[in-house]
């Protein structure tokens, strides 16, 4: 993708973040979609598989978050080597990188097997314990193949390559709905499940998703050139060392994020099956909004580290914020209008409990207060990772989200017995707080980087073309 001269009028930009942030942002949806895949699986089969879901998904993405966000100092650093026309350095660097996901993947495996012990202790209603259980051990299987294949789609993604993201995340869905079905009901002979089924249904999903994105980068024209696969390196320090020193604050980050609305959902499950299937639905309609600005504050980190690898001029990097910025603005106010008039609608899709369904229907009220926040934290956050900056905005969002959020969400919920209303307003509350501290800290960022009066003119580099 030719990246638009620095002089080139501002529409430019914000058509080639558009372009590029488009397949991410389908990418992410198709992701979302497979928790609603799920989670309409889990409904129709009942309320109880539904909520024991809800608690197994909660215990599963918040460990997985840390690794997701630590492998997410590849996008920026493939996106700067190839803005200071250093392409012969991506191939050693993602080599690293799968030795890192690699690690990350065994240590998770082994967390997973050891977190379905933790449930109880936690106070989870004692009926959601061996649903929840029994998707955690099935869906364990997976997780050395997602970290694999975060570590392989965030190459291509920091390449300006992000038509796979959406081609294999839709793929994904090709594989969980049928199978998940058939495991969770037991069709065609096979034993019925239940939660266990759409552990292993999407276990099973992950690998295939992860052989397939391992099988296209071997053989697409577009990256023969890195020779990713051509040789064996062994595990060397020093790059990995580098990978998690602006990887792991990020991961921390997104843990930050991640788990105040894991926690939530965990906290929630002390309350009953009715409040925790009520939320599963509304965070997951919530989670599927997220998508969108998720994907474009993916592709601002790729464009602001872009930037910054052809000179740093502090124009180009404020033009790449900006771009994105002005399409966040617009999805949000999309989705915000969705929620708050359909809202009744697309509970329908989830369930027929006519309990589940109105108080779902309500939370997704509180989920459309916090669209603009929420899109404006992720996209400065994304901004700040394309500058390397990852430090203190960790710090932000543990201040914001947990100092905040959470604090205020347990508060209300279950201290003062708001229950679920009460937690959904300590996550606008977080979210509020943090898309002011982030911003912030990407203007005192973006003011200490020179001028390009002050730089010398760079080459620009783009990508090699091909299939």
């Amino acid at each position: 993708m030719p990246s638009p001269s620095p002089r080139a009028p501002f529409r430019s930009e914000v058509r080639t973040t558009a372009v590029l942030a488009a397949p991410l942002v389908a990418g992410h949806v198709a992701t979302g979609l497979i928790g609603l895949v799920d989670s309409v699986i889990a409904g129709r089969h009942g309320t109880a598989t539904l909520a024991a879901v809800s608690v197994g998904t909660a215990m599963f993405w918040l460990p997985i978050m840390i690794p997701m966000g630590t492998l997410m100092a590849l996008p920026p650093s493939v996106s700067q080597l190839q803005g200071a026309g250093r392409r012969a350095e991506i191939g050693p660097l993602f080599r690293q990188s799968l030795w890192l996901a690699t690690a990350l993947g065994l240590l998770l495996f082994a967390f997973m097997t050891l977190s379905v012990h933790a449930l109880a202790p936690m106070g989870i209603d004692a009926s959601l314990v061996p649903g929840a259980s029994a998707f955690l051990h099935g869906i364990r299987w997976g997780v050395p193949a997602l970290t694999a294949y975060y570590c392989m789609r965030y190459l291509s993604d920091g390449l300006h390559w992000t038509l796979p993201t959406m081609l294999f995340g839709f793929g994904g869905l090709l594989v969980l709905l049928p199978l998940g079905t058939v495991m969770t009901f037991g069709l065609f002979g096979l034993p019925e499940m239940g939660a266990a089924g759409l552990g292993y249904a999407s276990s099973a999903m992950l690998w295939a998703q992860a052989l397939g994105f391992a099988l296209y980068l071997s053989r697409a024209k577009r990256f023969a050139d890195l020779g990713l696969f051509a040789r064996f390196d062994p595990p060397r320090w020093p790059e990995i060392r580098a990978l998690l020193k602006v990887g792991l604050p990020i991961g921390v980050t997104v843990a930050m994020e991640g788990g105040l609305f894991v926690v939530t959902a965990l906290l929630i499950g002390r309350l009953g099956e009715l409040p925790a299937a009520a939320h599963q639905i509304a965070i997951n309609v919530s989670a599927l909004c997220f998508m969108i600005p998720f994907g474009l504050a993916e592709a601002t980190t790729v464009r602001v580290g872009h930037a910054l690898g052809r000179g740093g001029a502090r124009e180009g990097v404020r033009r790449a914020a900006l771009a994105g910025l002005v399409l966040v603005l617009a999805t949000q106010s999309l989705t915000a209008l969705l929620l708050l008039t359909g809202n009744t609608l697309v509970v329908g899709l989830y369930t027929t409990d006519a309990a589940v369904a109105a108080l779902a229907a309500s939370l997704l009220l509180y989920a459309a207060l916090f669209q603009f926040p929420d899109g404006l934290q992720v996209l400065a956050a994304g901004a700040l990772r394309g500058l390397k900056d990852t430090r203190v905005p960790m710090f932000l969002a543990a201040f914001a989200y947990w100092g905040v959020g959470m604090s205020l969400g347990a508060g209300l919920g279950l201290g003062l017995g708001w229950g679920p209303r009460g937690m959904w307003t300590g996550l606008i509350a977080g979210l509020v707080v943090a898309s002011v501290l982030m911003a912030a800290r990407f203007a005192w960022s973006l003011s200490r980087l020179p001028s390009a009066d002050a730089l010398p003119a760079a080459p620009v580099a783009t990508p090699t073309s091909g299939a």
